[in-house]
């Protein structure tokens, strides 16, 4: 009996455009979408654009048109760069929908009905000339822990602390540049605490990854606060019936989105939208998603879900972050690439390809390393896999009448690629693709060296050895096409290409029992070519409106200079590392003793994910001497350690040369 599945990915939001960071996640979904499909298993796949949000809004005023507009552009763009790139969505929709609006009525009626919404009374910076409340990212000011200027409202840059808009000194809106005014407004609230139990049950049911699991019971066990699910005019989204000033939060009614664009599909197909929302017995739900979303995948829709009378996921499976060169994805490096670019320039396959070759089922960043990428791509899927094709295709071509040998001995190396059809399968549902590619490159590299073996270009001029030739090459592209098969959820326009060239029938896994005997087959051509590193430095050229961009961002940056007699006031000395250790019921900060030169300090430092503890112990660094104290929820933080990095991972402490000791002062 086939599977009944429905499938999403992550909605991408409705202002700006695809990029290479977005198009891991869609390829990854698709692969496994595919591969269902080729399983004969009914798997929907269905996603939309998330149409909702201030930033929506805004961008529409700014272009001068209406956020309807917009987003109805941004989609016809987005869906342009998915089609490209083969993501075979089943249907793609818009979270400003009829659909999704009834849907997100009913959520909101049904979880005030059963007391998991409460009304409260809050405070809010207001812009009075933009005549709006300011979202964090709309406020800047100084951190109220350290002081630093020009930071935003809920974090800060300088120190790490974290914060409440409010809490900000001299804060302004980054739209007028005025002060904006406290004022009190009436917010909902989903009271996601009450279903602490359930969700640590959910998460231990084998739903979700080890690691997400962890990081999930981290959370819950600290405690889960009310979440605001309003927003105050004006805004971009749907109103909550009853109210003219209060819309519902975007994030409350994106992930209904995935429930609406299903419905969608299923009016069109005739299709029972309740069988698989609520008598879900023999259905699965399966969300791909990103690492920064979990809590509103794994958290609050379960939540909602549960107590509106709907099915839970079957699955969440979540991805890392896409690096380019090492490196985070940025606009002043370069190194932000759109989808459209990279279309540009290459074969959308080989990019499918490449992050195949690299996607495990753990949460692992993966790096798009250009040259690694340029030299797999170019050994594997044209030095190994089509060579295999190109090496014995024309023989049969040129000697045999375009036909394969009447009888194909199933010798061991064919074998033993039809027996690991059980393996590739295991490695697609599991969402292992990593080993999946590299078994069928294993097979290809066994596949050419057994032609080499046999040399089939030099017994073609052995009259009595012809039909040994036909055997070869017949034995080869029978190894070839059934490669071919186990790539095709990957590479499926490469299979297609295959497939005429075998005239044969579309490829699925019941293929695999097939046999080639006496085919007639078309005249081989190249069906890959060579990436050239030319191709890839185009890619890579900063277009001029970013060039423009970050001059004019750095002649801006000249302007925040200061004096040498600012910078003199800073007291920097060598220091030694005592003591390292983690910071409870923290993920970014160190806890360091620092001894300079006989005193002793504690200074709390955001480099967790960078370092060990045991590493640092010994270890000399720079510390600020003269910062002033800060009183932080861990102890009293008395310094700074110095450091260098883009963040995370890549985060380098800055050492004194040998020979320096605790306490000597760095001029």
């Amino acid at each position: 009996m086939s599977r009944i599945i429905l499938v999403t990915s992550a909605l991408p939001y409705a202002n700006g455009s695809i990029h290479l960071g977005h198009m891991l996640e869609y390829i990854q979904t698709d692969i496994f979408v595919r591969f269902q499909r080729l399983k004969k298993n009914k798997c929907i796949f269905v996603c939309a654009d998330d149409a909702h949000g201030t930033a929506i809004m805004l961008k529409a005023e700014k272009l001068g048109k209406s956020p309807e507009s917009l987003i109805a552009d941004v989609q016809e763009e987005h869906l342009k760069d998915f089609n490209d790139f083969g993501i075979s969505f089943d249907h793609y929709s818009t979270t400003h929908s009829a659909e999704n609006r009834f849907l997100s009525e009913y959520f909101f009626k049904q979880l005030y009905a059963k007391s998991n919404i409460v009304k409260r009374t809050i405070s809010q910076l207001y812009d009075p000339q933009k005549k709006m409340f300011l979202a964090d990212r709309y406020v800047k000011g100084n951190c109220p822990k350290c002081h630093s200027p020009d930071q935003y409202g809920d974090n800060c840059e300088n120190c790490g602390a974290t914060y409440s808009a409010v809490d900000l000194k001299n804060p302004i809106s980054i739209f007028s540049g005025k002060k904006p005014d406290l004022r009190k407004t009436d917010h909902f609230f989903f009271k996601l605490g009450i279903h602490s139990e359930f969700l640590k049950n959910w998460i231990r049911s084998g739903t979700l990854q080890p690691e997400i699991t962890n990081k999930l019971e981290e959370w819950i066990n600290e405690g889960l606060k009310d979440w605001d699910i309003t927003r105050d005019h004006p805004y971009f989204g749907f109103l909550i019936p009853k109210y003219e000033d209060k819309y519902f939060y975007v994030w409350l009614d994106a992930p209904i989105g995935y429930m609406a664009a299903f419905q969608q599909w299923c009016n069109i197909h005739e299709f029972d939208f309740d069988s698989l929302w609520k008598d879900c017995k023999n259905t699965e739900l399966i969300h791909f998603i990103g690492k920064d979303i979990i809590n509103f995948h794994c958290l609050f829709w379960p939540s909602m879900l549960k107590t509106a009378g709907f099915r839970v996921p079957s699955q969440v499976r979540v991805h890392g972050f896409v690096t380019v060169n090492g490196k985070k994805m940025s606009k002043s490096r370069g190194t932000f690439i759109h989808a459209r670019r990279y279309l540009d320039h290459l074969d959308p396959e080989y990019l499918r390809y490449y992050f195949a070759s690299k996607l495990s089922s753990k949460v692992e960043d993966i790096d798009l390393n250009l040259n690694d990428f340029v030299a797999k791509v170019n050994s594997d899927l044209v030095g190994k896999l089509i060579n295999i094709a190109s090496r014995t295709a024309r023989f049969i071509n040129q000697y045999f009448n375009n036909c394969m040998s009447p009888e194909i001995i199933e010798i061991d190396i064919l074998k033993n690629i039809r027996r690991d059809e059980t393996l590739i399968v295991s490695f697609y549902e599991t969402g292992n693709y990593s080993r999946a590619m590299k078994l069928i490159m294993e097979h290809a590299d066994a596949v050419n060296t057994w032609i080499a073996f046999k040399q089939p270009w030099h017994i073609i001029k052995i009259h009595d050895r012809k039909l040994e030739v036909q055997l070869v090459c017949s034995i080869a592209l029978s190894c070839f096409y059934i490669l071919i098969l186990y790539l095709k959820p990957v590479m499926p326009k490469l299979a297609e290409r295959v497939e005429v060239f075998l005239r044969i029938s579309p490829l699925d896994f019941d293929s695999v029992k097939v046999s080639l005997a006496d085919q007639r087959i078309e005249k081989f051509h190249p069906m890959l070519s060579r990436i050239e590193k030319s191709s890839v430095e185009k890619i890579m050229q900063k277009s001029n409106k970013i060039e423009t961009k970050m001059s004019k961002k750095v002649e801006v940056e000249k302007s925040k200079t200061c004096s040498i007699d600012d910078f003199n006031k800073i007291d920097m000395r060598v220091a030694e590392i005592i003591e390292a250790s983690k910071v409870d019921h923290s993920d970014k900060l160190l806890r360091l003793k620092l001894d300079i030169g006989g005193q002793i300090r504690q200074v709390f430092s955001g480099i967790r994910d960078a370092y060990e503890p045991t590493s640092l112990i010994g270890r000399k660094t720079i510390l600020v001497c003269n910062l002033l104290p800060r009183k932080m929820r861990f102890g009293l933080s008395e310094g700074m350690v110095l450091a260098a990095g883009a963040g995370g991972k890549e985060i380098y402490l800055l050492s004194p040369d040998d020979g320096a000791k605790p306490g000597d002062r760095i001029s």
